[in-house]
């Protein structure tokens, strides 16, 4: 599990994720021309729950959608 700083809307907040994810964040942030904060900011407008749980969804999502 690895805990980072990221900035939502201007204020700082953490995140802990699985290093898996932190690096599979960054290939979708990255196929998307998004810097990891801004897609973890588009992630938390749409997010219901937890963001750190939100992150993980959507990471799953995108890999399921690539793979079809």
């Amino acid at each position: 599990m690895k805990k980072r700083s990221v900035l939502i809307a201007g204020h700082p907040t953490s995140v802990s994720l699985e290093e898996e994810f932190w690096d599979a964040l960054k290939s979708v942030a990255q196929s998307r021309g998004l810097s990891v904060n801004a897609l973890i900011e588009e992630i938390d407008q749409t997010r219901s729950g937890n963001l750190s749980s939100a992150i993980r969804v959507y990471v799953l999502k995108a890999v399921q959608t690539r793979a079809e």
